[in-house]
């Protein structure tokens, strides 16, 4: 079955102040969403929902709280932890394992229900997957912007996500990086047939111009009194 993200979400935000209401996505297999907007308006808030991380998310001194469902091939995660939604997420950062060489960091992302020779077999063929064959041994430290970056993305999609959210993952590459790293980042997960949600602010990140959210700025809220 290919899968199907669903998001449904009636309020996302503080107490005081809703950053998304009435939002409905449905992202389809091999689809890339792009969610775009002003700073603050929630776009990495939504990601976070989805991924079941919004407890560490907080706006000022405030949490956030959520109202609404996410689905994946029509079953609910809302009420499940992060580690079995089977949602991969890949951020700005590469946020690499600084103390694991580059083969390391992808070898923890295969599920260990694997032999341990199918598991670095998976490792190598991502190395060379992202055209970096005999860097395995490597300190992340010593790659270059976008050779992390395909790091982290092939470290994510070893996982076997059932859903992928990238949170702005080429604003730290330099023009010419991204115009390079998007193609292969896009055609890499829609290879994959897994629905992706990408929260950018730049235009040009957008993967299909058919299919692109914008979000308003967030709103504060008048208490209501009894």
């Amino acid at each position: 079955m290919n899968p199907i993200l669903q998001v449904d979400i009636d309020r996302l935000g503080t107490p005081t102040q809703a950053m998304v209401q009435s939002l409905r996505l449905q992202v389809a297999a091999g689809e890339i969403l792009t969610l775009m907007g002003p700073s603050g308006c929630g776009k990495s808030s939504v990601l976070a929902a989805i991924a079941g991380t919004l407890a560490s998310v907080s706006e000022g001194l405030q949490p956030l709280q959520f109202a609404g469902r996410v689905l994946l091939n029509g079953h609910d995660l809302t009420p499940l932890p992060t580690h079995l939604r089977g949602v991969g997420l890949v951020f700005q950062d590469a946020l690499l394992f600084a103390h694991m060489t580059v083969a390391e960091n992808l070898l923890f992302a295969v599920p260990r229900s694997l032999p341990l020779a199918q598991r670095q077999a998976r490792v190598q063929q991502a190395l060379q997957e992202a055209d970096l064959a005999g860097l395995g041994s490597r300190d992340p430290s010593t790659l270059s912007g976008g050779q992390r970056a395909r790091v982290a993305l092939m470290r994510a999609l070893l996982a076997e996500p059932q859903a992928l959210l990238l949170d702005e993952p080429f604003s730290k590459l330099d023009a010419a990086l991204r115009a390079q790293l998007r193609p292969w980042v896009f055609a890499h997960v829609r290879e994959r047939r897994i629905p992706v949600v990408l929260v950018t602010h730049d235009e040009q990140d957008v993967a299909d111009p058919l299919r692109v959210v914008h979000l308003r700025a967030a709103t504060e809220e008048t208490p209501s009194h009894v």
